[in-house]
């Protein structure tokens, strides 16, 4: 469903992403991790159309995303890394705020709540994001962007600074929307998350993609006397991560 080829992006001599290709089907998360600076924001906004790439294309069931009028931007929910909400607005009024800029006009209302229902905030809708938690927030954010129904849904470190109930409510929402034929691109600093959610994942570093493949085959990667861990527990995708990135610090 949606494709990106040969994306590339430098701000000014510093190159951020260098010749990134990826596919997400419908029905599908695909996760996208990297250490800090590794060019994973830039890329997902590159695939939603913020920033146009220096080279290489988006196109979302063949249609380009670059192009400023594009239909198929339209068809793409973005939830940023930091909330983007308006705390003066309640919960049911940033939905609609939300719909209406993506072009919603008939069953708004009816859209509005169902997006609230599905991340548990329904008892809240007239509620100020202001009094609520950081991962009510986060559940929002994830309501704004599915207000218009889209095909895609890209989240960018979606679960930040919030407890585990309320990661494990965001989870769930998601497995969902994938059982709903969305298709779904994530970024996470947390391995576990892709663990659980990703189908595919694709590992960048210094702009470049590392390795992607299904978490089974990425395992494959590691030298083989790191592949089991009989005595402590087996390897993971961390591993995977930490032998194809390094251990060295990225701040």
């Amino acid at each position: 469903m949606l494709q990106a080829r040969d994306l590339w992006k430098a701000y000014g001599s510093k190159a951020a992403v260098v010749g990134v290709s990826l596919d997400v089907a419908a029905g599908e998360i695909v996760g996208l991790l990297g250490p800090n600076g590794a060019g994973k924001s830039t890329t997902v906004s590159m695939l939603c159309g913020l920033t146009p790439p220096d080279r290489g294309t988006v196109t979302l069931s063949g249609l380009p995303v670059a192009d400023e009028a594009s239909p198929a931007k339209r068809r793409i929910g973005l939830v940023p890394q930091d909330i983007a909400l308006y705390e003066d607005l309640s919960a049911i009024g940033n939905l609609e705020l939300f719909g209406a800029l993506y072009g919603v006009k008939e069953g708004l209302a009816d859209r509005a709540r169902a997006a609230l229902e599905l991340v548990g905030l329904a008892d809240r809708a007239k509620a100020l994001p202001q009094t609520f938690s950081g991962g009510m927030k986060r559940r929002l954010n994830i309501a704004c962007a599915l207000v218009h129904d889209p095909d895609v849904l890209l989240l960018d470190e979606p679960t930040v600074g919030v407890d585990p109930q309320s990661r494990n409510a965001i989870f769930d929402n998601l497995e969902a929307l994938r059982s709903r034929g969305k298709a779904l691109v994530y970024t996470t600093h947390y391995m576990e998350e892709a663990e659980r959610l990703c189908d595919r994942v694709v590992i960048i570093d210094h702009g470049k993609v590392a390795a992607s493949d299904r978490k089974e085959a990425l395992l494959a990667l590691l030298p083989p006397d790191k592949r089991t861990r009989t005595l402590v527990r087996d390897a993971s995708l961390e591993d995977v991560f930490l032998h194809l990135t390094g251990r060295d610090l990225r701040d």
